[in-house]
């Protein structure tokens, strides 16, 4: 084992988020030496240490903001200043939307001063910290700035992270070994409804294209919760011959 991924929450949206159906934690990324964490939403810091072997967020070598809704970001100042050693130390990196730290900032400026470098995320973005080399392939369509990622390492990892379906969003993360996608909602989404969120028919046709290794559902709204995540993914697997996998608060991935 060369890496992994801890999902320490596999929990969207704000249902979800103010009843802590699922954990809103992100996902801890650790590849040879280099430790990244993603999307630190509510209850991050804390679920972090309340993990088994636990976590030290002081080990921390930078942090990836895929956009700045409080389900992805509302630990990220926390999370800065742990990695920090409290402030008392510059350290690390963070990788965020320009709109996260302009207008409206979810990221305080104060806690600016801890880091090491601050990163901005663009499309056909290339960003490299110590043993981890990731691109951004597109911005998604969501309110805010949202970027989907791929690493770019012993395995291609992509991760799709908040978004409405369109039909050329496949073809952006194409011969990925592993795909992680947030999937929020089991049922389709109308075309007139105002919700930018993938739905289970928007992640079939993704992954029939992409045709990964193994793909990992996560981020998942209420409704999702209710419908058995795994029972959905046996029976996506089923369908497609694809290795589905539903994630859950805890579970690790290794690559």
């Amino acid at each position: 084992m060369e890496g992994f991924i801890r999902f320490v929450g596999t929990g969207g949206a704000r249902v979800v988020t103010a009843k802590q159906a699922r954990s809103t934690g992100g996902l801890w990324f650790s590849y040879r030496n280099t430790n990244l964490y993603i999307d630190p939403g509510p209850g991050a810091l804390v679920r972090l240490h309340g993990l088994r072997n636990g976590y030290d967020p002081s080990q921390l070598d930078g942090i990836i903001l895929t956009h700045k809704h409080l389900d992805h970001a509302n630990d990220v100042n926390v999370m800065i200043e742990a990695m920090a050693d409290g402030g008392f130390r510059r350290k690390g990196h963070l990788f965020c939307p320009r709109d996260a730290i302009e207008e409206d900032p979810v990221v305080l400026r104060y806690v600016r001063s801890y880091l090491e470098g601050l990163n901005l995320l663009r499309p056909d973005g290339q960003y490299r910290l110590g043993d981890i080399a990731f691109t951004v392939p597109v911005r998604h369509i969501h309110p805010v700035e949202s970027y989907g990622l791929i690493f770019h390492l012993n395995k291609r990892i992509g991760i799709i992270a908040d978004t409405r379906f369109w039909d050329a969003l496949p073809g952006f993360y194409d011969q990925v070994d592993i795909l992680i996608v947030n999937v929020l909602r089991v049922k389709p989404i109308a075309s007139d409804e105002k919700i930018d969120h993938l739905s289970v028919d928007d992640f079939r046709r993704i992954i029939a294209a992409v045709r990964p290794q193994m793909a990992v559902m996560t981020h998942f709204g209420l409704n999702f919760i209710q419908e058995k995540p795994p029972l959905l993914a046996h029976k996506i697997t089923g369908e497609t011959g694809i290795d589905v996998v539903a994630a859950y608060d805890g579970m690790t991935l290794e690559f």
